[in-house]
């Protein structure tokens, strides 16, 4: 696929990794009402030049920010998950680095984290993420209060044969590549389905996806006083805002602090083109929303 010029790199970011960028700040956030870390996880395919719209406003927005990019190669739909697992190393270490962890020094103050994620591949590189945390640090991160929101752009879904086939054609141009991957997708499926029906338990792939996704501790900053929004579009053709707004019902009824904003003309993970006011909007919202449970917590400790 031929890139235009000025998308190798995105701009003010450092690549520490495989697809993955830090953007470091020079002084730290000294305000406590504003994100300290903003992580991003990109769709699968995303250019860089289509990750800056995002980067480029967090940036106006919260200017003292530092900031993460995860990108997503098709790739990870049968990548092992080892070779997966590697790949994502330079986020911890760069949370690591960010002081975002209990072994990080207690001179500094607590992490302000707000999490953006988008579509399957950016869920799929999440979730990974939190498994590998968890395994790393147990419950060391539950035992403190951490402020935290979730944004969720365009996802999460079912995934069935036709959004896969969707998906997969809008990133891979190229017809014999796409017919090749796409076989290989349709095996996967139907040796998933199959052994589903056999061991009698789940194992397709974007069903546990949305079953991890409802997960509280989805990281493990992350709780039931984590504010989470659901952005998404009944003009999405392959996420299905039946599949979202099902989602985020359930997770309220789990506990959850779930919150929606329906688009109605915008394509997927294409919301800032259509309305960016009210996108962005939305982002400053929820984040409000998680300094506002965070003074309810420290009141609680007062009292």
């Amino acid at each position: 696929m031929s890139q235009k010029s000025g998308v190798h790199s995105l701009e003010g970011f450092s690549a520490i990794g495989t697809g993955i960028y830090l953007r470091g700040t020079r002084e730290q956030c000294q305000d406590t009402t504003l994100p300290s870390v903003i992580l991003i996880f990109g769709w699968m395919g995303a250019q860089l030049r289509h990750l800056q719209n995002y980067t480029h406003a967090y940036t106006k927005l919260y200017p003292n920010a530092s900031q993460i990019v995860v990108r997503c190669n098709p790739d990870v739909f049968w990548t092992t998950t080892g070779t997966r697992q590697r790949r994502l190393m330079p986020v911890i270490d760069a949370l690591e680095a960010l002081h975002c962890f209990p072994s990080s020094s207690s001179a500094q103050p607590p992490p302000r984290i707000l999490t953006h994620v988008f579509s399957n591949g950016g869920s799929l590189q999440m979730t990974l993420l939190g498994h590998m945390l968890q395994r790393k640090y147990g419950s060391a991160l539950i035992q403190r209060f951490l402020t935290s929101a979730l944004i969720l752009d365009s996802c999460p879904a079912m995934g069935n044969l036709k959004t896969i086939k969707l998906a997969f054609s809008a990133v891979i141009r190229n017809p014999i590549l796409r017919v090749i991957v796409l076989t290989m997708i349709y095996t996967m499926h139907f040796i998933g389905l199959g052994l589903s029906l056999v061991l009698g338990k789940r194992i397709m792939l974007m069903e546990n996806l949305r079953i991890e996704m409802w997960n509280h501790r989805v990281l493990p900053w992350m709780g039931f006083h984590t504010p989470r929004l659901y952005l998404f579009s009944r003009k999405d053709k392959l996420i299905p805002w039946q599949d979202v707004t099902q989602h985020a019902e359930t997770a309220k009824e789990r506990g959850m602090d779930a919150r929606c904003e329906m688009f109605e003309e915008s394509e997927h993970v294409a919301h800032i083109r259509v309305e960016p006011e009210r996108y962005w909007a939305s982002v400053q919202d929820i984040w409000a929303a998680a300094i506002s449970k965070e003074k309810v917590e420290d009141q609680r400790l007062l009292t």
